[in-house]
């Protein structure tokens, strides 16, 4: 029978196989035997998804970014020791060492102040954090320097935090056991004398965070900035000492079948963020009616025609994999029909083949 007939018995038949020189033909359709999971490599926040449900996508393709937490510097200085590598767990390393990085402040001195030696004003006993003031040394009142005022006692508002920022405060000039004196204004007038305090050194910064460690991005050693990226943590725990790329890759061939974390979902590790249909389980879905299941044998050979292709002649080779031994199920109206049973058909598809794509099995 020639190929527009059997497309034509095809329309009029609902499908119903027709046999012509010793083939039985059926109408089929591709499918995927089944689907792989892409899962969140640890826990955080997905920042990107890069894939629709639709996509073809191959092995090392972006999927989504899971977002980690980032740990800046506090302070300008220099990390002097760095306890935490990648993969490790940020409370182990808290426990054991009392901080992830540790940083010597560039400013490495810094003044407890009281008000309680102010001029005899309120404007001058009104302190803010972030004020900028001028030092002299009571000792001494050739050496001056600068500061600003970096903290405020919550319990007694007399009270205030001085870091050194620059001047002849630096060095021994005044030492830890020494008073300064703390100035509004430039020209150390004693109207503006809003404190005195005492001078001691700046203590090293203990930087931690939770969960696990995923990238440094320091070493003993760098100088860094207030605000500088030190590392990047993340929720959950890691595999061992392993610490995987927040970029999710595609780790097969094939199309994207559910997208299941949107952009700004939080997720744990191991989380769905997307199924993907492999390439090498595409296969063909076909009925077959119970008067037709003698002709059709599990490993049985089979050729499959694309019907968009239908006029090129050309055919893939496939296998009968696998046969229902359960018929699909009919509403009440048809319990006069033969029953039919689904069939399946491995084949090796080409890039023109696509999920859902209509085909003619040919079965000798």
């Amino acid at each position: 029978m020639k190929k527009t007939a059997a497309l034509a018995a095809f329309a009029l038949a609902a499908m119903i196989p027709i046999g012509a020189l010793g083939e039985t033909v059926f109408a089929g359709e591709v499918t995927a035997s089944n689907t792989q999971v892409i899962a969140a490599p640890f826990g955080g926040m997905v920042e990107k998804v890069s894939v629709r449900v639709g996509d073809s996508v191959k092995i090392g393709d972006p999927i989504a970014v899971v977002e980690t937490t980032k740990v800046y510097a506090e302070t300008d200085g220099t990390v002097s020791g760095v306890f935490a590598s990648e993969g490790d767990s940020a409370d182990g390393i808290k426990t054991r060492y009392g901080g992830l990085v540790y940083i010597e402040p560039i400013n490495r001195y810094t003044l407890s102040c009281s008000t309680e030696k102010a001029y005899n004003s309120s404007e001058n006993r009104y302190i803010h954090i972030g004020e900028s003031i001028y030092l002299k040394c009571t000792k001494d009142g050739s050496h001056q320097g600068r500061g600003v005022v970096t903290g405020l006692d919550e319990k007694d508002d007399g009270k205030f935090t001085v870091e050194v920022t620059g001047g002849e405060f630096y060095g021994n000039t005044c030492a830890s056991a020494e008073n300064g004196n703390g100035f509004a204004c430039s020209d150390y007038a004693n109207a503006s004398r809003i404190g005195r305090g005492t001078v001691g050194r700046t203590q090293t910064v203990a930087v931690n965070a939770e969960g696990s460690v995923l990238k440094m991005h320091v070493k003993a050693g760098d100088t860094v900035e207030r605000g500088e990226l030190l590392f990047e943590t993340v929720r959950g725990t890691l595999d061992g000492l392993y610490a995987p790329e927040k970029q999710v890759v595609s780790d097969v061939a094939g199309v994207i079948a559910t997208v299941d974390a949107g952009n700004g979902a939080t997720v744990e590790k191991d989380a769905k963020i997307a199924t993907i249909y492999p390439n090498n389980a595409m296969q063909i879905k076909m009925v077959i009616s119970e008067a037709d299941l003698m002709d059709v044998t599990v490993g049985g050979k089979a050729e499959i025609e694309f019907n968009w292709d239908a006029d090129s002649g050309r055919r893939f080779e496939g296998t009968i994999s696998s046969i229902s031994y359960l018929s699909e199920k009919k509403d009440d109206s048809a319990a006069s029909q033969s029953a039919q049973y689904v069939a399946y058909v491995d084949f090796t598809p080409d890039e023109t083949v696509r999920i859902g794509m209509t085909v003619i099995v040919y079965v000798e």
